[in-house]
């Protein structure tokens, strides 16, 4: 067998690049090393530039650089992992998964059938690369279970996230990518590249837990507010966010 390295990436973190975000990168970067994380990506809403500042930044922290994206698709969200350009938002979910591929990245399916925070729909996902089956900030554990069961029967990647607006909130959950290497190599030699390439096979396992209600719930509000600020500078039309208790 070839010998292994297993790299712990928290592949779904927002920073004050995004509308809803409150962390410059450098700190999360710091907090995710403190944390023994080996990467950690930021998927800002429709923003890379701060992503791609995070993984050029990453290796003086001793984290491996993956730049990302989390794009409003026509469908729903859709988390662009690996690419270091910016797919054009408001497409079909469907030619957004093929632009994200064309680019060199992953297509992972964030927080799904959660209407509330804009999770692409059951009946829309009919092709993609990988699903986030652990979303540390959700309420219940209800839409995990689903997203677990949907991406298992369809023999899709699993993917484990924080989904962090706050830097405490970092690493909650994380996703623990297997990757095959030549002798001799350590985490500090594998490349974007490698990761994501690994996770697109399917090598990986699950890890952290919850984040508690209350700090979830702060999140949420926060961003809310900030949301809805940011629509209406942007002269774009807000959608009314579904009350948690009712996104069952």
């Amino acid at each position: 067998m070839s010998p292994e390295i297993t790299v712990s990436v928290d592949p779904h973190v927002h920073s004050d690049g995004s509308y809803d975000g409150h962390e410059p990168v450098e700190l999360v970067l710091e907090h995710a090393a403190d944390i023994g994380l080996d990467a950690v990506v930021i998927t800002d809403h429709d923003e890379i530039e701060e992503s791609l500042r995070a993984a050029e930044l990453a290796p003086r922290y001793g984290l491996i650089g993956i730049p990302g994206v989390e794009v409003s698709t026509a469908h729903g969200h859709l988390l662009a992992l690996g690419v270091e350009e910016l797919p054009e938002s408001g497409q079909p979910f469907d030619e957004t998964v093929e632009a994200v591929r064309e680019l060199g990245g992953v297509a992972a399916v964030p927080h799904p059938f959660q209407r509330s925070r804009h999770g692409v729909r059951k009946r829309r996902i009919e092709d993609c690369d990988a699903v986030e089956v652990y979303n540390s900030m959700l309420f219940t554990g209800y839409r995990n279970r689903r997203a677990r069961a949907f991406a298992q029967h369809r023999g899709y990647p699993k993917l484990g996230a924080s989904d962090a607006h706050y830097l405490p909130n970092v690493g909650r959950a994380y996703t623990e990518i297997t990757i095959e290497t030549d002798h001799g190599l350590t985490a500090a030699d594998v490349t974007s590249e490698t990761v994501i390439e690994a996770l697109a096979d399917g090598a990986t396992r699950i890890q952290g837990k919850r984040t508690p209600i209350h700090k979830s719930t702060v999140q949420y509000a926060k961003g809310a507010v900030r949301k809805s600020s940011y629509l209406i500078t942007s002269r774009m039309p807000v959608v009314p966010t579904i009350p948690a208790s009712m996104d069952r």
